[in-house]
C-alpha cells in the first residue's frame, strides 16, 4: 500500500488558484460553482492548518531555548 504524502502549503495554494480561476471564469454551471467554492474552503483550511503546525514548531523552538529567524 502507497503512503499517500501530505501536500506542501505551495501546492495547496497552487490549487487554490485554479479552482478562483475557473470560479472567475463564470463558465461554470451553479452546481459546479457551489463545489468549487466546498473544495476551496477545505483548502484553505489545510493551508490554516499547516501554518499553525508550523507557528507551533517556531514556539517549541523558542522554548527549548534555540535560535530561529522569522
Amino acid at each position: 500500500m502507497a503512503v499517500k504524502k501530505e501536500r506542501t502549503i505551495e501546492e495547496t495554494l497552487k490549487d487554490l488558484e485554479e479552482l478562483i480561476k475557473k470560479l472567475e471564469s463564470g463558465e461554470s454551471s451553479l452546481e459546479e460553482s457551489f463545489e468549487y467554492y466546498e473544495t476551496g474552503m477545505k483548502l484553505v483550511k489545510s493551508c490554516n492548518d499547516k501554518i499553525d503546525k508550523v507557528e507551533k514548531k517556531i514556539i517549541v523552538l523558542e522554548e527549548n531555548g534555540e535560535e530561529h529567524e522569522l
